[in-house]
């Protein structure tokens, strides 16, 4: 009877011990798994779309982000300023923003190549300056198309996919323009201040969903952005009742944009990449010369005194 009993607890005490050794390997194994999946995920290579990659602080940020390890799409009007990016395996697009044809065409030849876009970089734009009376309003309009309406469309085409693989950044190349004014500027301006809301209501509508909207809002950079705005300043002015101030302004941003001051596109660039590789990205880089001084003093001078100001050094 001993012997019974005896028998049956070693047989019970095994058979606790065949579960327990069962669980113990389906856990090791569901634990391997997990972190074999998550390492798959860190160590996949990322891909980013980035547009306006054809100068400046596109071709540079395209370049960055390429040596980082990142696949890159750089998408722009002309193509053909984009040929030596592809020796560093940099993919040239073809993209007007707009066009909405070409745009969906881009966003669906690298869905179709990668199955995914992990990060999309809106740096294309242009500033059109000129006094509010003499701008026509297509131009203006087109200048929204670029600047805001079609960046929303590719914001629009990419979303669903980075929802899907929960993860993804967004990051909208603004301008300290979006946080205050220079004179004759207004439909730029109303661009940018556009972009900047746009850009906070994103980014409190997806950061469920793992996405993250970043702002980068460059100050003065040296690139042709300063010349080619200065030189439209000076033709839409010519023989108008603005033309002895506005000629006075756009010789004043030709020298500004001439000088050695200004911040090399590289500063902008590496601000982008360090945006799209820290763990916790700000919602936004105030970057470049003049950027931080400026936005400061718009909100601490009262508007009259920062008016007059700005008048004087643009």
């Amino acid at each position: 009877m001993l012997e019974n009993t005896v028998r049956s607890k070693v047989n019970r005490l095994i058979s606790l011990l065949i579960v327990k050794s069962y669980f113990e390997t389906l856990r090791q194994y569901m634990s391997y798994r997990t972190k074999n999946g998550e390492h798959k995920r860190m160590t996949k290579q990322k891909i980013v779309l980035i547009t306006g990659a054809s100068s400046g602080i596109g071709y540079q940020a395209a370049e960055k982000l390429s040596t980082h390890g990142f696949k890159v799409y750089g998408a722009a009007r002309r193509t053909e300023k984009m040929s030596p990016l592809s020796s560093l395996g940099i993919i040239p697009l073809r993209m007007d923003l707009t066009d909405e044809h070409s745009i969906k065409s881009a966003v669906a030849y690298i869905i179709d190549q990668e199955g995914q876009i992990d990060i999309l970089i809106n740096n294309a734009g242009y500033g059109s300056y000129g006094a509010i009376e003499n701008v026509p309003i297509e131009e203006a309009k087109k200048q929204f198309g670029t600047n805001l309406f079609g960046l929303a469309t590719l914001v629009q085409l990419v979303l669903p996919h980075m929802r899907h693989q929960k993860y993804g950044r967004i990051v909208n190349i603004s301008s300290m323009a979006g946080r205050m004014t220079t004179y004759m500027g207004a439909w730029y301006h109303a661009t940018k201040y556009a972009l900047e809301g746009f850009s906070d209501a994103l980014r409190m509508e997806v950061k469920p969903f793992g996405i993250d909207v970043i702002l980068i809002e460059p100050g003065g950079i040296k690139t042709d952005w300063g010349t080619i705005a200065a030189e439209n300043l000076r033709k839409t002015s010519v023989d108008t009742p603005y033309a002895e101030h506005a000629l006075a302004a756009s010789k004043r941003m030709h020298q500004l944009y001439t000088s050695s001051r200004l911040t090399d596109p590289d500063v902008v660039a590496s601000t982008i990449v360090k945006s799209v590789t820290t763990k916790r990205p700000k919602p936004r880089y105030l970057v470049g010369y003049g950027a931080k001084i400026l936005v400061s003093l718009h909100a601490i001078l009262p508007t009259r005194i920062f008016d007059k100001l700005i008048q004087k050094v643009v």
